[in-house]
């Protein structure tokens, strides 16, 4: 059989990958790692595989959006770092999900489920389930609490400029300029907040869409963001990878 890793994360996704390799409960031809939604799209597109490992939450979007263009009969394993989502897509689908940050034992579960229900796996009842589930997205984070000295803040969402990762720390710029460390990562933080408001548009980078002060044209794949207030950092590009969602996201 085929399976396809949609992962954005390379250890998690060589980790899964390594525990599929060295387990004898189904037998795999092949493995393709799929590292981002467009990526992912683009392979489904014109391939087909068994079963599919899904990370719900990518470096460019979710990966329930996969589903808008493609339509997959595929059985199905989320897999994702937040418990309350986790519990929801359980409730909907028909195979199984994998809460980060999982151990083997958890994957060859998920895999004598598949074993059970691969012969009556119903692809049309997963991709109605699926839908649902996309228009009631988990609830997002409209309040971050941050530390000034001996006090503690309450930052609205709509009063920050942009989030911005340097070395192991996530950081919060306000519309007023003022930046405090956030304790959380870049790459769980994109899944919590308003999609609307805000996008992630390099690896370093979330901004709100109202601190976009000017957008410069370099070439058709080369797009520079003035950002107000401005960061210390000069020159801030939205990255290939991001480019047309990007795009999409700035005409809603």
């Amino acid at each position: 059989m085929k399976i396809a890793i949609v992962e954005d994360e390379l250890l998690a996704a060589n980790y899964l990958k390594g525990i599929l390799e060295s387990q004898d409960i189904v037998e795999i031809s092949n493995i393709s790692l799929l590292r981002s939604k467009r990526q992912a799209i683009d392979f489904f597109q014109n391939n087909e595989v068994d079963l599919i490992f899904m990370d719900i939450h990518l470096g460019d979007g979710k990966s329930l959006e996969i589903f808008e263009e493609v339509q997959l009969k595929t059985p199905l394993i989320f897999v994702t770092a937040y418990d309350e989502y986790a519990l929801k897509v359980f409730k909907h689908f028909t195979l199984d999900y994998l809460l980060k940050p999982f151990e083997k034992e958890q994957v060859l579960l998920a895999l004598h489920k598949f074993n059970s229900i691969s012969e009556t796996f119903n692809s049309d009842d997963t991709l109605r389930k699926i839908s649902i589930l996309d228009q009631n997205p988990h609830a997002t984070v409209s309040r971050f609490l941050v530390h000034e000295g001996n006090q503690l803040l309450s930052i609205k969402d709509e009063e920050i400029a942009y989030f911005f990762a340097s070395g192991k720390y996530l950081f919060i710029t306000t519309n007023e300029g003022k930046t405090f460390i956030y304790e959380d990562t870049i790459k769980d933080i994109i899944g919590k907040i308003n999609p609307q408001m805000f996008f992630k548009i390099n690896r370093k980078y979330i901004v709100n869409i109202g601190a976009i002060a000017e957008v410069i044209k370099h070439s058709s794949q080369k797009i520079e963001l003035k950002l107000s207030p401005s960061p210390d950092e000069k020159d801030v590009f939205v990255s290939k990878l991001q480019l047309q969602d990007w795009k999409l996201w700035m005409q809603h």
